[in-house]
């Protein structure tokens, strides 16, 4: 995994979330906190889940390991979670954009919330934080079909389509 590899790849995930997020603004409250019975109780707890996750790791990709993830009962509507999410978008977007291949390939140990200590290269932990974003936006995309909401269309190929169409405007 090169720089130049990952980089489209965390644009892609931050693209995702943004999507996600704004399919979330239709809802009412209520929708938006209904325990639906999934992983997570709710679309607002499935996305304040991939939030914290995102936050966690970028955490441990600088040398740190929190002993818990932020308290999701912060996020009272779309707007606080969009709002403090953008912000940490920006800070995992500009650290993805100082990697070197070194940086890449250099051996990180961290400390799991429920497994112990793990070590291995950061690209492998960077991969699993985007595997991980994909896997839990599509359950959001489930949760809001089961609310009667408008699916997201979030697959890799859209976003390409995307920027391929933006750069020749």
């Amino acid at each position: 995994m090169s720089p130049d590899e990952i980089r489209p790849l965390y644009e892609y995930n931050a693209w995702a979330n943004r999507r996600s997020l704004a399919a979330a603004e239709k809802l009412t409250i209520e929708q938006f906190t209904k325990p639906m019975g999934s992983s997570f109780s709710s679309v607002r707890d499935t996305l304040a889940h991939i939030y914290g996750a995102e936050w966690i790791w970028l955490e441990r990709f600088q040398g740190r390991s929190p002993s818990a993830l932020p308290n999701i009962g912060q996020f009272s509507n779309v707007q606080t979670l969009r709002e403090t999410w953008l912000v940490l978008e920006d800070r995992l977007i500009a650290f993805v954009a100082s990697l070197s291949q070194a940086d890449l390939d250099r051996q990180m140990e961290y400390k799991t919330l429920k497994y112990g200590v793990y070590s291995n290269p950061l690209w492998e932990s960077m991969l699993h934080l985007l595997n991980h974003g994909t896997y839990h936006r599509g359950q959001v995309t489930t949760l809001l079909r089961q609310l009667g909401a408008q699916p997201i269309l979030l697959d890799l190929m859209h976003f390409y389509h995307e920027r391929a169409n933006a750069t020749k405007v």
